[in-house]
């Protein structure tokens, strides 16, 4: 390589690299305890988590913006909740059984994972409003995640990283839930 190439490829490697750990700063997530929570962050939690126990508790930076996230066992299933600073829920994710789900759904679901394993179902609800239902998939060593609008209509089928679903959802696929 030339040695002008050279710097130039080492400024654009190092620019790169600032730019992305730049992006890990400012999206950032970290475990907290119960007694660090604000006051309605916890009375949240609290109410979120009757019938069940809290997992873990995290408190997340996104694009400068900070939240509390839930991670909850409820019922025999997996329920994580990001609440904002004031205590207002922004967003549950929720297992769910995929027999649960109506039939366009179910069908949505099954027809994008082809011949991969559905591991784990969850729902998706933001502002009190059932958005969409997220399915992870496994196939050919690989995670995939496949959304789906509660209408059937699939909105996306992306795979991730290529690293192998971790534990803790193979296991919480394995609990079978009811509809809420």
């Amino acid at each position: 390589m030339v040695p002008r190439a050279k710097k130039t490829a080492t400024v654009l490697c190092s620019l790169t690299l600032l730019i992305s750990t730049n992006t890990v700063a400012q999206n950032s997530e970290k475990p907290v305890k119960m007694k660090d929570l604000p006051e309605a962050v916890r009375k949240t939690v609290q109410e979120q988590s009757k019938g069940g126990t809290v997992r873990g508790l995290a408190k997340e930076v996104e694009d400068g913006k900070t939240f509390y996230e839930a991670e909850l066992r409820v019922n025999g299933h997996a329920k994580d909740v990001l609440i904002d600073l004031t205590g207002a829920v922004v967003e549950i994710e929720e297992q769910i059984a995929l027999s649960s789900l109506q039939a366009e759904v179910k069908a949505t679901i099954q027809k994008a994972a082809g011949k991969g394993k559905i591991t784990l179902v969850e729902s998706i609800t933001k502002n009190n409003a059932l958005e969409a239902y997220e399915a992870h998939v496994t196939r050919a060593g690989k995670r995939i995640e496949i959304k789906v609008a509660p209408d059937g209509n699939l909105i996306t089928a992306d795979a991730e990283r290529g690293e192998p679903e971790d534990r803790d959802e193979g296991k919480k696929a394995r609990v079978k839930t009811k509809k809420p």
